[in-house]
């Protein structure tokens, strides 16, 4: 990375929230098991839609007329990574804006985002009908097949070149979003794909640690 960093995009599942992720942590709640149609989509035998669909029915065996405010209720108690605010501080603080891009859902995007004081967020959202039912299906707000797409918009947004962005993910998932950095961080990586990918790999248990790799680059 040249110069000033001016944004920061994070993954959240298994990032941010402390978790492998925001559909597993619902999954868990309800006490279903959706290890199979996980298989299915890594091996992309279903896509993303069908997998949301997929995930939704397996809730609705538990509970047939969940709605939006069971799946906002399940993230009361979400775990979040250590030194998450001070994270975003120390990033605003020297005038870099944070941002959230997650194929996860967005009801937890919301709460880490606004909780936290992240700049902006985008996750999937869970269509309901007219009643608060879920209606099954999903609004695709980030495509998992390509992360970049969403970055590309914020980085647009908040007018921030290729080098004056970090990105920060767990998985292959993210490959998308590191091509579109000056400096990518693979923290705590699920995969050698993202490893390969990233200009620095961080092992920690405190997402600060990524500080060290950014704020320097602003001196």
């Amino acid at each position: 990375m040249k110069g000033s960093c001016s944004l920061v995009v994070f993954d959240m599942d298994g990032v941010l929230f402390d978790h492998v992720s925001s559909w597993k942590w619902v999954h868990d709640v309800m006490g279903v098991d959706n290890s199979h149609n996980l298989s299915l989509f890594k091996n992309r035998e279903i896509d993303e839609a069908e997998f949301i669909r997929r995930d939704v029915a397996l809730w609705k065996t538990v509970r047939p007329d969940m709605g939006i405010e069971d799946v906002s209720n399940a993230f009361r108690n979400m775990p979040v990574i250590d030194g998450l605010q001070e994270t975003v501080d120390s990033l605003r603080y020297n005038g870099i804006r944070s941002v959230i891009v997650s194929g996860g859902i967005d009801l937890a995007a919301e709460r880490i985002g606004v909780g936290y004081g992240f700049d902006d967020y985008a996750a999937n959202t869970l269509i309901t009908n007219g009643d608060g039912t879920l209606a099954g299906e999903g609004i695709l707000n980030v495509d998992l097949s390509d992360k970049g797409v969403k970055m590309r918009e914020f980085m647009r947004k908040y007018g921030a070149d290729k080098e004056d962005t970090v990105a920060i993910g767990n998985s292959f998932v993210d490959v998308k979003m590191f091509e579109n950095a000056g400096l990518s961080i693979a923290f705590n990586p699920l995969d050698d794909e993202v490893v390969e990918a990233a200009d620095a790999v961080i092992e920690s248990r405190n997402i600060s640690a990524v500080l060290e790799h950014i704020l320097p680059r602003r001196r």
